[in-house]
């Protein structure tokens, strides 16, 4: 999914093509995607663009007359750029955004369609979407503490509540949290001061250094090639890879949807972290430290 250093790339790019823009036209090829009735989205059809933003993982098109696009790309939405009445891609197509100097095609990689697009009028509505999670870059230590201990839950888990913070997914969660050397399991009523001041400068250093990263990449450009996969990131989609800080291999645990990705010896004191499933299925047969995984291993 699309997080925080990559919508921002996505506002900026957007910004620049289509701020001041009329919008021509809407093609829809999804029934799924659209997911309010009134306002409908053929209002904002002849009205200028006066704002893009991204709130949480959302896109924000703002419009004349107060009308307000919001487009949550899911784990496969992703966005193109192409010439004026380019053609929706039948297989992968949602829609197509027709400006008089582009059109902006929306696709999905998937078959379940979660994407979605709201049409809404007026401030108060826009922020009916809002889940409110605070947001993470310019945040104070005080209030990023706050939000974390407003409920206990493992750090992975609040670092990517949309309701607690705002932008942070799976994938930037496991370079934050490799970042600052902790457990993704670990309790965040359990955090020291000290681990939450760690915490809030490696989610300022990452999101902000990647966010970067990721404009130089693109260039000027429009940002094809989003991907929660990176070859220059340390622990995420790097399993059983050496961790560049201590050349260990990287592991894993698999919970729900989601995975997470870590260093022992960087962040678990050598403990291997078992997910709930293999806990069950091998009881004391889990290998409980990073050595006696790799002495099993050397045996086979």
């Amino acid at each position: 999914m699309p997080e925080l250093p990559d919508i921002e790339v996505y506002v900026d790019h957007l910004r620049r093509r289509i701020l001041g823009q009329p919008l021509s036209g809407a093609r829809i090829a999804s029934a799924f995607l659209v997911r309010t009735f009134d306002p409908p989205l053929k209002a904002a059809f002849g009205k200028r663009v006066t704002g893009v933003a991204r709130m949480g993982k959302r896109l924000v098109f703002d419009f004349e007359d107060d009308l307000h696009l919001v487009l949550h790309l899911m784990i496969a939405g992703r966005l193109r750029w192409r010439e004026p009445g380019a053609k929706v891609p039948g297989k992968l197509g949602l829609a197509a955004f027709d400006f008089p100097n582009g059109t902006l095609l929306l696709t999905e990689a998937s078959p379940k369609k979660r994407a979605s697009l709201h049409v809404v009028r007026g401030r108060d509505a826009l922020r009916g979407l809002d889940p409110g999670g605070l947001e993470p870059l310019g945040a104070s230590v005080a209030d990023f503490a706050a939000a974390l201990r407003s409920e206990s839950h493992t750090v992975k888990r609040s670092l990517t509540d949309p309701h607690l913070l705002s932008g942070i997914g799976n994938a930037y969660s496991d370079e934050i949290l490799w970042r600052a050397r902790l457990s993704p399991l670990k309790l965040t009523g359990k955090l020291t001061d000290d681990e939450i001041a760690r915490l809030h400068a490696a989610v300022q250093a990452t999101l902000t250094e990647w966010t970067a990263r990721l404009a130089k990449d693109t260039g000027e450009a429009f940002p094809e090639k989003v991907t929660a996969f990176r070859d220059e990131m340390a622990v995420h989609g790097k399993y059983r890879k050496p961790c560049p800080a201590c050349g260990s291999p990287v592991q894993r645990i698999a919970y729900a949807d989601n995975e997470a990705n870590y260093c022992a010896t960087c962040q678990t004191g050598g403990k291997l972290l078992a997910d709930r499933s293999l806990s069950r299925l091998m009881h004391d047969d889990w290998p409980k430290t990073l050595e006696e995984l790799e002495a099993r291993r050397s045996k086979r």
